[in-house]
């Protein structure tokens, strides 16, 4: 029984007990409608050394608590939207210091006068009110409104506050042992300085080497992360900062390398939500001394006085954002709910000046009961303004979805080599609606014959381990596998019974001359199919591009499927986070601004103004070796084809043949053309063989020529 006295002191007993509270509090707590953070906070006062003192504070309870903390400011700096940021930067930045200055003005006052603390006590003090922990975080994150302007403003202006006020606490603390001399401030500034270096040049560029030289090292690459944010964190304490200014740092300097909506993020996201984060939180609440109410109206006072102090500060603050940046009532209440929660920062803050003597006990005890405080009403407020957002969001789409059928769209991608796959799916994975109940549909079509069956069953095996890559990122994978004589025509039945309406193709070879003769399979596969067409050659892993390059023909805004392929292309940038250089006339142009602001695209936008199509590589001049080219073409009879268009994607294989590619066949039909009375009746058959005719003469002809080998367009 000697097990069971308390405090608890077997290991393997308390993990039992930290993870039974983070499976029963949220799922107890949602029935009365209590948002899950609070029960884990709650259940730390409970468990706590001033609770039932079932657990105390130990090593290695800090230790699951500093990961869970920096876990958070991880996540927030890697989820950060970094094209939207930087649209809203001047945003961030007032909102930063209206959340700064707002609380630091009334709380100076209040801290001085009516508690009459001494200047550097009322200053320290006013300066953990403009502190805030994103401890509301993971529901905005969980919603799926991270994206949300007044979400990016909000994590934008934590760094920038926190930043302030640590600085604050250095130079404070500087004043108080008498070393606040020249020494200080450039020994201050100059590890600033480096810490930047190394965070946003030295670690992106490992990090780029190492995702490219050990890109099937799945596993590799979150524990390479892990070290990165743990190493930032450090690196930052050695500067004079707090930890979790280096997490957040490291999030930001990752930003670009791990997609939104990778498998590497879903692990991220999964361990950090389902251990470190909750650990936190539940450490949060073991802080918390309920008893100091008993010690008389002192402590009271002083809580009290907190409480209110720091809760109006972030109201006002959250307040004057919305006025000035003409905000919704929901997103003003976000914001507040965001801001208002005090724990991290406000800890360190407080405690460096109670071990240092500038703070007395009453002031210790009145920030134990405010971050339980603040805490509670930021998970309230954020729950409740993140749901109005998101009916608000619902509200906004109506329109969009009844123009863009999307919510139930289905990706097939038909494959002839084991080889490329992965790169397609991944793609894929990128490009799709993660509200779409199907899932991405992997063709393999087998030839017809004896051996047909057995065939079928070995691509099968090799197709199995891509279905374990997609459920990494949760997302769905079909493996369809058939037997036709001709695989064009395979992945056209095949497309037509499983009303595909996306099929990623693979770059296809050179063809030889009996291909030129019978028909190119890719021609087939389109002219067999009406559906957006993607085909695709990836020279490097996806996260390693630096733009969008996307060229689209004159009228293109006019196809079906123009709404359906510049959207998936704009999910494409943004989950890269990067930006797209649009080259096209200033009609296409005007249709894609129009686009954008209607489907609320947020990918930022560089126009390059692009008419002389006979003299396509011309736009090698804008275009490096780091875009992903994406060539907008058209099947024959539609509103954009052009001659040109024809044989630019083998032009374009041998012009720009170090950089990634994707020519893209947009939808050409929403419905089948055409009456049943009429359906015996068609011009198909002669079409077709004039161009097989035609077809024959040019592939006779190239017998007998000679290719130019520097002929240039």
């Amino acid at each position: 029984m000697h097990e069971f006295q308390l405090p608890l002191g077997n290991p393997v007993l308390i993990f039992s007990l930290i993870l039974l509270i983070i499976l029963l509090s949220p799922i107890l707590l949602r029935r009365l409608n209590i948002p899950g953070i609070i029960g884990l906070i709650i259940s730390g006062v409970i468990i706590g050394p001033h609770g039932l003192n079932i657990l105390e504070k130990n090593s290695a309870v800090d230790l699951f608590s500093t990961i869970g903390l920096l876990y958070i400011m991880f996540i927030a700096g890697l989820e950060l939207d970094m094209n939207q940021f930087k649209a809203n930067r001047n945003k961030s930045v007032l909102f930063g210091f209206f959340t700064f200055i707002f609380p630091l003005t009334i709380g100076f006052p209040v801290c001085y006068y009516f508690l009459d603390y001494s200047l550097n006590a009322s200053l320290l003090t006013a300066s953990m009110f403009a502190t805030h922990t994103l401890v509301a975080y993971p529901i905005v994150s969980k919603l799926g409104i991270s994206k949300n302007q007044a979400v990016a403003i909000t994590v934008g202006g934590t760094i920038l506050t926190d930043t302030a006020v640590l600085i604050i606490l250095a130079i404070i603390m500087g004043n108080n042992e008498g070393n606040l001399n020249q020494e200080f401030w450039i020994k201050l500034g100059i590890s600033l300085v480096i810490f930047s270096a190394i965070m946003f040049y030295l670690i992106p560029k490992i990090a780029k080497w190492f995702f490219s030289k050990l890109e099937s090292e799945k596993h590799s690459h979150y524990i390479f992360v892990l070290a990165v944010v743990f190493f930032a964190a450090f690196l930052a304490e050695v500067a004079g900062l707090e930890p979790i200014i280096g997490a957040f740092v490291a999030g930001l300097a990752l930003n670009k390398l791990i997609p939104h909506s990778s498998a590497l993020m879903n692990r991220i996201e999964f361990i950090g939500n389902s251990l470190f984060i909750p650990f936190f939180l539940i450490s949060v609440g073991m802080i918390v001394n309920v008893s100091v109410i008993t010690k008389g109206p002192e402590a009271l006072i002083v809580a009290g006085t907190l409480t209110v102090v720091a809760l109006f500060g972030k109201w006002f603050a959250a307040l004057f954002t919305q006025l000035v940046f003409k905000y919704s009532a929901a997103q003003r209440q976000l914001i507040f709910g965001l801001s208002s929660s005090h724990a991290a920062a406000t800890l360190a803050v407080i405690l460096v000046g109670y071990k240092a003597g500038i703070l007395d006990e009453n002031i210790l005890n009145g920030t134990i009961i405010l971050i339980l405080v603040t805490c509670i009403v930021a998970s309230f407020a954020t729950e409740k303004a993140a749901k109005k957002i998101v009916l608000e969001m619902e509200d906004d789409h109506s329109d969009l979805k009844k123009s863009i059928e999307f919510t139930n769209e289905h990706i097939l991608i038909p494959i002839a080599n084991l080889e490329r796959i992965s790169k397609l799916l991944e793609f894929s994975i990128f490009i799709k609606d993660k509200k779409s109940a199907n899932p991405v549909s992997i063709l393999s079509v087998v030839s017809n014959n004896d051996e047909a069956e057995i065939n079928i069953l070995k691509t099968r095996s090799k197709l199995e381990e891509f279905v374990k890559q997609a459920s990494a990122s949760e997302t769905k994978v079909n493996i369809i596998t058939t037997i036709d004589h001709n695989r064009a025509s395979g992945i056209a039945r095949i497309s037509r019974e499983i009303m595909a309406d996306i099929i990623i193709l693979g770059w296809p070879h050179r063809s030889g001359l009996m291909d030129k003769l019978i028909g190119e399979k890719v021609d087939n596969i389109l002219n067999n199919t009406d559906k957006t067409t993607f085909i695709c050659h990836f020279e490097k892993p996806l996260v390693l591009h630096k733009r969008l390059a996307i060229v689209i023909p004159p009228l293109g805004e006019h196809e079906n499927g123009f709404e359906q392929w510049y959207t998936k292309m704009s999910k494409l940038a943004q989950e890269l986070s990067i930006p797209i250089l649009l080259c096209c006339n200033e009609t296409t142009r005007n249709s894609v601004n129009k686009l954008m602001k209607k489907a609320r695209l947020t990918a930022s936008i560089v126009p390059y103004l692009f008419e002389d199509w006979d003299d396509f590589f011309v736009l090698s001049k804008v275009i490096n070796v780091d875009d992903l080219i994406v060539l907008v073409c058209a099947r024959k009879g539609a509103a954009s084809h052009m001659n040109v268009l024809e044989n630019l994607p083998s032009k374009l294989e041998k012009h720009f043949e170090k950089n990634s590619r994707i020519v893209i066949y947009p939808l050409q039909f929403n419905q089948r053309i055409g009456t049943e009375r009429y359906d015996d009746i068609t011009p198909e058959p002669l079409r077709k063989g004039i161009e097989t005719v035609q077809k024959i003469g040019r592939g006779i002809g190239n017998i007998f020529k000679k290719e130019d080998l520097d002929e240039t367009i």
